[in-house]
C-alpha cells in the first residue's frame, strides 16, 4: 500500500497533489523558445519573418504533431524532424527532409543544454512531499518525462509518474486521472491537480472529480467563470499551500 504522509493534516488539505510537468515544474516554452532562437541563427530556413511569428508557428505546430507522440503512436524523433520540415516551409524557404532532421537534432542539443526549471517548483515539491503523496500526470512518452525529472532532481521525490504514452490516453481525458488516482491509492475528494494547461489540467481533473488549482504563470485571462484557485508563482510557497487548502 502507498505511504500515507498525511496523518495530522488540518482538515482540507489532500493526501495526494498531482502536478503537470511541462510548464507547471519543468520550463518547456521558454527552453523551446531559447533552443529555437539559437537554431535560428545557424540556419537560413528560419529567418526571414519576425521572431515572434515563427514561435508561433512553431508552437502551433508542436500541439498538432506531437499528439501521436503523446500516444506513443510516433517517435520524438520523427515528428520533431516533421515540424521542423513544416515550419520551414511555412517560412517560403523549404527543406529537404534530411536538412529538416539536421535542423530537428541541432534543436533537440540546445534544448537539453538550455532546459530549466519553472523557479521554485522543485522546492515546492520537496516541501509538499512531506505532507502529501506526489504523483505527475504528463502528456508525453514516459522516458522523456523520466529524463526531466532526473534533471530537475525530483526522480526520487516524485511518488508515481503517469505519462500518457504509457496509458494509451492523454489529458484531459478522465481515465489518465482515474489511472493517477488508482496508484495513489486516495479518493479523489482528498486529490488535487495543479497545472498550467486550462483544458487538460483543470477542466479534465474536475471532470474527473478532483479538485482543481491552475498555476496561472503568465497571467492568461480565465477561459470560463469556473471557480478554480489560481496562482502565478511558486514563490512564496505558502500562498500555493492556501490555495492546496482551501477545499
Amino acid at each position: 500500500m502507498p505511504t500515507d504522509r498525511s496523518a495530522g493534516r488540518e482538515p482540507g488539505f489532500p493526501r495526494t497533489i498531482l502536478f503537470d510537468l511541462d510548464d507547471t515544474l519543468f520550463d518547456h516554452s521558454l527552453t523551446c523558445r531559447a533552443a529555437l532562437v539559437a537554431v535560428r541563427r545557424r540556419y537560413g530556413a528560419l529567418r526571414g519573418r519576425p521572431l515572434d511569428e515563427l514561435w508561433i508557428e512553431y508552437d502551433r505546430l508542436l500541439g498538432v504533431l506531437h499528439r501521436e507522440v503523446q500516444l506513443g503512436h510516433r517517435s520524438s524523433e520523427d515528428a520533431r524532424a516533421e515540424r521542423f520540415e513544416r515550419l520551414a516551409a511555412w517560412n517560403r524557404r523549404p527543406v529537404a527532409p534530411a536538412a529538416a532532421r539536421e535542423m530537428s537534432d541541432a534543436y533537440r542539443a540546445l534544448y537539453l543544454r538550455l532546459r530549466r526549471p519553472v523557479p521554485g517548483a522543485p522546492e515546492a515539491v520537496r516541501r509538499l512531499g512531506e505532507r502529501a503523496r506526489i504523483g505527475v500526470v504528463t502528456n508525453n512518452t514516459l522516458a522523456e518525462q523520466r529524463d526531466k525529472l532526473e534533471f530537475l532532481g525530483l526522480d526520487r521525490r516524485v511518488d508515481f509518474l503517469v505519462a500518457s504514452a504509457e496509458v494509451g490516453v492523454a489529458k484531459p481525458d478522465v481515465r489518465i486521472f482515474r489511472e493517477a488516482l488508482a496508484r495513489a491509492g486516495t479518493p479523489a475528494a482528498e486529490t488535487v491537480m495543479i497545472g498550467d494547461a486550462w483544458e487538460s489540467d483543470i477542466l479534465g481533473a474536475r471532470a474527473a472529480g478532483l479538485r482543481a488549482v491552475w498555476f496561472n504563470r503568465f497571467r492568461r485571462p480565465r477561459p470560463t467563470a469556473d471557480d478554480v484557485p489560481e496562482f502565478q508563482s511558486f514563490r512564496p510557497l505558502g500562498e500555493l499551500e492556501r490555495r492546496i487548502g482551501a477545499g
